[in-house]
């Protein structure tokens, strides 16, 4: 079992991760493709008027504000358009792909966070109507049931409230929370760097290996931007039960094999 995560920033090859989830599905693997979609919902966001927002949480953590109005144009966009061609293009490779947001049949759950805490030019503030929230249950059974029945499900990062609403969720700890629900030996993170870098944005200063007992300290010293959170999704994968995680290149060709041949940032 491998769950891929696909990021959703310009550089992404999404022709050659598709080409990797049908190699690895006709050798027998079982795979689950999460996806985001930040670079184009932002490119919608601002053709409809309605810009996207970014800020910074009171623990440093980046972050879209996610007011009614972008949750439905980022819904639109993610579990709409990028979610289907995904879907269409695995077809296109012999993969029997489903497309499925966290929403449908509450695949993903969790609490909704009605008010961000930010850090913005110095000073502390509290934003009032977000539509985001944290993981905190997988309908692990309707994955199974896709997953034993020869489906590849492939998910957009949106999930629902315990008040039935929907939810903006962090698509790389969406995928280690699927990953740590099915028990996966992997989880592959790409994105459009190599991975944890030791002097961002320098590429040649790759950390190839990064001891779960020591993830911490490496998320508090190296991460920048949204590596914290792809870190934080790798360190709460491992300690659910993941094998590994790799955190990796998403451009160029064969980014998956890659990743699972050791090319990225190994946690574990």
């Amino acid at each position: 079992m491998i769950v891929v995560k696909m990021g959703g920033g310009e550089g992404v090859d999404v022709g050659a991760v598709c080409g990797d989830v049908a190699a690895l599905v006709a050798r027998g693997e079982q795979v689950v493709l999460v996806h985001g979609g930040s670079h184009e919902t932002n490119v919608i966001s601002e053709k409809l008027g309605h810009p996207p927002r970014f800020v910074t949480s009171v623990s440093g953590h980046a972050s879209r504000y996610t007011d009614r109005e972008t949750l439905e144009i980022f819904a639109m966009v993610v579990a709409g358009r990028i979610n289907k061609l995904l879907v269409e293009r695995l077809q296109q490779l012999g993969v029997n792909a489903i497309g499925l947001s966290g929403l449908d049949g509450r695949l993903l759950e969790g609490k909704r966070k009605s008010a961000l805490r930010i850090v913005e030019n110095g000073k502390r503030k509290v934003l009032h109507g977000e539509y985001s929230g944290k993981i905190e249950r997988v309908n692990v059974a309707l994955l199974e049931t896709l997953l034993e029945a020869g489906y590849v499900p492939v998910v957009a990062p949106l999930a629902i409230s315990y008040e039935n609403e929907a939810l903006n969720v962090d698509g790389d700890r969406a995928a280690a929370a699927i990953g740590a629900a099915l028990k996966a030996q992997q989880v592959v993170i790409l994105s459009n760097v190599p991975g944890l870098l030791r002097d961002f944005p320098d590429e040649s200063s790759l950390i190839r290996h990064v001891p779960l007992a020591q993830a911490e300290d490496y998320l508090n010293r190296y991460a920048k931007g949204r590596m914290k959170r792809k870190l934080l999704g790798a360190i709460e994968a491992l300690h659910d039960g993941v094998g590994s995680v790799v955190i990796a290149d998403g451009r160029g060709e064969q980014p998956v094999q890659r990743a699972l041949e050791g090319q990225g940032t190994t946690i574990q």
